[in-house]
């Protein structure tokens, strides 16, 4: 095993130079902020496109004459983001991350390009697919090298930025995609085209960036590649996420959703099976579940994601269809909810760094958005002004920004330099898995509440003589709206007839999201109580590329470093952990490394608590940590409470 800097990195210094860590590992905070400028622009790249495509797909399906098909070019690039997400993780643990963040720009630019020469939905549809080949990396991949380069305790007010690019883009995305996809022709090419092609400019930039300053350290270890693995969790993903799409279109019960759930509990259980095999080796090692602030926040992720994804979708067609706001106004009045995402991030992220403590955030972030969803189930209404809405949206993004840093976090800071990785990708994964899922089940009591509602709308309006006198006057618009409860791909023209008629139906819509919002209030809710089993660790004060330095990838590889690292949080601890920063039950602070009462492996940490690479495990407490194994041989003051040494 020998570490690496990449080729010409090593040694140069200065503004126009490639950011590198100096001998000890660290980089400076101007380092840090030149690669963080090429990080951001993959990030903003990812979650751009998403909400731009979103607000522009029906203007582009009409011009490919695909509108039936058009789920599909949204279906495709979820399934192979995905996918993808975990893969990245994983093999950029194994080859270090530079050579994979470049390539997941590249084919994010190179899928954009192709998108915008599309001739058909089909078309569209494979070359999102390989656009979301790239996506997958573009986010994950990001939080993971801000985690090689900058400490657990100094982590938080960084990654502060990937969420406010995160929240400008959800704003910017329907405002570019409205615009663009609202002219004819710009240059001379259709006006949807431009959605694909600015990505073009700003994907090479990202790439250049990235390539001239990001040259990271990286210990080189034999693997095996875990292809069973990767094939089964294809198996497993794919018909899930396809009928999560399409099952509302399908029926949940139909022929062909059952297959899915046939086909995806088959891989599931290949998955298993695979990643049982392959040890530390699989994709997604079965023992990280062993601990517990990774398992804790894999839940959390799943719950939360279904929560928040699925309440914050509706807001816009709450805000489109009831008010008839434009897909761009739309994305200007959710601002409020970006601003309280920045404060929140920005909050809890310099919060965290003066500190130390992180569990505070998602807890009370939690609270803030069962709340803001609760309240949203009260006050929206048929004629409820937007401006009635601002506090609850603020509160909302508040929560959010307590919620997404700090969980991934944790996590980081749980787990090996060397599995960060796998650790960020997998939080990202479960996190979006959430939102597929929580997306499918809300739209789909959406679509199943909203034709009864918007009857009883009708029939109690039916006394009404205003609403006798309109109805009369055209019964062709009565009939239309009827029909359209069923259906909210066509819902444009309640804007264009007789506003008497038109109540009646977005008052029946409203109640609706009520509902919807009460029952997103009640998944998130759920996600309070896992968190409270997440525990609260001390941050480790080395980056990835310290720790792994002061002698944590050649520990980290031996049976009895796996084994402890698997043993998982039991409470939490008033010093640093050790350099893997694995939480672990029954470990001695102070120095052994060891359980109590448990002898030093010989591959792993010997009895005096140093690690094979000679740095004291946690890099403190270095008297105690030669001493013998025991709690005679711990200092008073480094033992837990209620704990005395030996007489």
């Amino acid at each position: 095993m020998t570490q690496t800097t990449d080729r010409g990195a090593a040694g140069r210094r200065g503004p126009r130079a490639a950011a590198v860590p100096d001998a000890s590992g660290t980089f400076s905070h101007r380092q840090i902020m030149t690669i963080l400028v090429g990080l951001l622009l993959g990030m903003f790249l990812a979650a751009l496109d998403q909400t731009v495509v979103s607000t522009a797909i029906r203007t582009i399906a009409d011009d490919l004459q695909g509108y039936d098909l058009q789920a599909w070019a949204t279906t495709s690039f979820l399934i192979t983001s995905t996918i993808a997400t975990p893969l990245y993780g994983k093999l950029s643990d194994m080859y270090g991350r530079r050579g994979f963040y470049l390539f997941a720009i590249a084919v994010f630019v190179v899928g954009s390009m192709l998108c915008g020469l599309a001739d058909s939905m089909y078309q569209l549809a494979v070359y999102r697919a390989i656009q979301g080949i790239g996506a997958g990396g573009l986010m994950s991949l990001a939080l993971a090298i801000i985690a090689d380069i900058v400490p657990p305790r100094e982590r938080a007010k960084y990654q502060g930025w990937f969420m406010a690019v995160f929240g400008t883009s959800s704003v910017l995305g329907p405002v570019i995609g409205g615009f663009l996809s609202g002219q004819d022709s710009i240059l001379g090419i259709t006006g949807w085209r431009w959605i694909f092609y600015v990505n073009v400019p700003l994907g090479i930039l990202a790439f250049a960036v990235v390539f001239k300053v990001l040259h990271l350290p990286h210990t080189k270890r034999e693997h095996r590649i875990d292809v069973p693995g990767a094939l089964a969790l294809i198996t497993f993903l794919v018909p899930l996420l396809v009928v999560a799409e399409q099952g509302r279109i399908w029926g949940w019960g139909s022929t062909g959703a059952v297959v899915c759930y046939v086909v995806a509990a088959v891989g599931f259980v290949l998955f298993v099976l695979a990643e049982r095999a392959y040890g530390d080796d699989a994709l997604l090692p079965l023992r990280m579940f062993g601990n517990r602030t990774f398992a804790v926040s894999s839940v959390a992720s799943i719950v939360l994601g279904a929560g928040m994804f699925g309440g914050i979708l509706l807001l816009p067609q709450y805000l489109q269809i009831v008010h008839g706001s434009s897909p761009t106004e739309a994305g200007l009045q959710m601002i409020p909810l970006v601003m309280g995402i920045m404060a929140g991030s920005v909050v809890a992220g310099q919060t965290t760094s003066r500190t130390g403590k992180y569990k505070i955030f998602p807890l009370v972030g939690t609270v803030f958005i069962v709340a803001a969803l609760l309240a949203l189930s009260v006050v929206v209404g048929a004629d409820t002004s937007v401006w009635t809405l601002v506090p609850f949206m603020l509160l909302m993004g508040v929560g959010l920004g307590f919620n997404f840093q700090p969980v991934i976090l944790a996590v980081q800071n749980a787990v090996s330099p060397r599995e960060i990785g796998v650790a960020t990708s997998s939080v990202t994964f479960f996190r979006q898995m959430g939102g597929t899922l929580g997306t499918a089940v809300f739209l789909s009591v959406l679509f199943s509440a909203l034709p009864g509602r918007v009857e009883g709308a009708y029939g109690a309006a039916q006394g009404d003589p205003a609403f006798q006198q309109a109805a009369a006057a055209d019964p062709g618009q009565l009939q239309q709206l009827s029909d359209a409860g069923s259906d909210l791909g066509d819902t444009s023209f309640v804007q264009t007839i007789d506003p008497v008629l038109a109540e009646p139906f977005k008052a029946g819509f409203a109640d609706t999201l009520d509902l919807v919002f009460l029952i997103a209030a009640c998944v998130v809710a759920i996600g309070f109580f896992v968190l409270l089993f997440l525990p609260q660790l001390a941050l480790r004060t080395q980056s990835g590329i310290q720790a792994a330095q002061a002698g944590d990838g050649e520990a980290g590889d031996s049976p009895a470093a796996a084994a402890a690292h698997a043993a998982g949080a039991a409470a939490p601890t008033s010093v640093e952990p050790p350099v893997d920063g694995a939480d672990r039950t029954g470990e001695v602070p102070g120095g052994t490394g060891q359980p109590v009462g448990t002898p030093a492996d010989a591959g792993g940490t010997p009895a005096g608590g140093t690690p094979a690479g000679g740095t004291p495990a946690g890099g403190r407490h270095e008297a105690a940590a030669h001493q013998p194994t025991g709690l005679d041989s711990v200092p008073a003051d480094h033992l837990p409470d209620g704990v005395r040494p030996r007489d």
